[in-house]
């Protein structure tokens, strides 16, 4: 009872209670994990549309003649090299190199930023651009997170259910990009990112007017358009090859480990938090590195399970997460291994899986990508 007190609740918490959510505690928040089946939700997103409540997300504003350059130092590529209502991947490092997050960067105007973190790093963030910011003048910086609900539109069908509804038009919104209006009536920012390997759209919404557009957008004329919880936003970003902090990103690996070398900016004049330890990481062998493993059969490798040579008695790695994919039909999972030995795309390697050993092939990323 101690955890459900200390969770947070999104502003559409009452919203996921009339669909009948179940929840779970995602990073501090009382978040849905389902509202009907996780294959049904997934499909859903592939086929059709899927809505999505990503509210426990962070909002930090940055502004100010600085803000570029400040975001220049407090991250690992150049924030100043966004062109106005375009969005960059990027991260946040420690200064020996470790990952406290990956975020997206958002430049809303030639002076302002809007920086997007995930839920349960927000105050860490918070923390490190506090503490890089010192030292920048004219330059401000603004946890928002509470003023804003995020509701995320992926699928296939997102631009059809969504361009009726504003006068934005979404085709002049590419990938990456972002742009103030006003959807139903209300003045959002939309953005096109995506967490889900599909099409879509990331409504960023006041929290007041939250309820609202929710309902909305399910009210539209599209069956088979589903709210969507957390169990299946998981097996979607998994079959897209897309990072989890937590699982495959955190303070103990670098961006080089989880293939991350082209966010890295290191040949750039300017200095910036980690640049020391990430150049000589750079320079160094990479020791472990995140691989893709495809399975046979329908029994799947999950996180934390080992991974070991055909035969080995010593492992030489770990899933970080894994799955039925339910797109595909078998198993797929991201795995950090050592690089001591030959792997390549196409070694067999093993996986025990709950105390039987599971062949499995070392496979590019992503799983899966859309036909465009």
């Amino acid at each position: 009872m101690k955890e459900e007190v200390n969770m947070q609740n999104t502003p559409l918490q009452a919203e996921h209670i009339k669909l009948g959510a179940s929840f779970t505690d995602f990073g501090g928040w009382n978040m849905p994990v389902r509202y009907s089946s996780d294959l049904a939700e997934h499909h859903a997103v592939r086929t059709s549309a899927g809505l999505f409540d990503i509210s426990h997300m962070a909002e930090i504003m940055v502004a100010g003649p600085n803000a570029a350059a400040f975001l220049d130092y407090a991250l690992v590529n150049p924030s100043s090299a966004i062109a106005v209502l375009k969005a960059k991947y990027s991260l946040v490092c420690a200064p020996d190199g470790g990952v406290i997050d990956d975020l997206i960067v958002y430049r809303l105007a030639d002076e302002e930023f809007m920086v997007v973190a995930n839920a349960g790093n927000r105050h860490n963030v918070v923390a490190a651009l506090k503490e890089r910011i010192a030292g920048f003048t004219d330059v401000t910086m603004t946890d928002e997170s509470d003023d804003w609900a995020l509701i995320a539109l992926q699928g296939p069908n997102s631009a059809a259910i969504l361009q009726p509804l504003t006068t934005v038009d979404l085709s002049q919104v590419k990938y990456y990009s972002i742009t103030a209006g006003q959807v139903a009536g209300i003045d959002v920012l939309i953005g096109r990112t995506g967490y889900t390997g599909e099409d879509g759209f990331e409504l960023f919404t006041p929290a007041s007017k939250a309820a609202e557009m929710w309902q909305t957008l399910l009210a539209t004329d599209v069956a088979d358009l589903m709210p969507c919880g957390l169990a299946c936003r998981d097996t979607l970003r998994l079959e897209a090859g897309m990072p989890l902090y937590g699982q495959e990103l955190d303070r103990d690996h670098n961006p080089y480990e989880a293939g991350f070398a082209k966010v890295v900016k290191i040949d750039r004049e300017v200095d910036f938090v980690g640049k020391a330890a990430l150049s000589a990481l750079a320079a160094a062998p990479v020791t472990r590195r995140l691989i893709g493993l495809q399975g046979e059969g329908k029994r799947a490798a999950r996180h934390g399970y080992e991974v070991f040579y055909v035969g080995g008695t010593e492992a030489i790695g770990v899933i970080t997460s894994g799955a039925l994919s339910p797109t595909l039909g078998y198993p797929v999972a991201m795995a950090y291994v050592t690089s001591e030995a030959p792997i390549e795309i196409g070694t067999v390697l093993e996986v025990d899986v709950r105390g039987t050993r599971q062949p499995v092939t070392v496979c590019a990323t992503p799983f899966y990508k859309r036909q465009k």
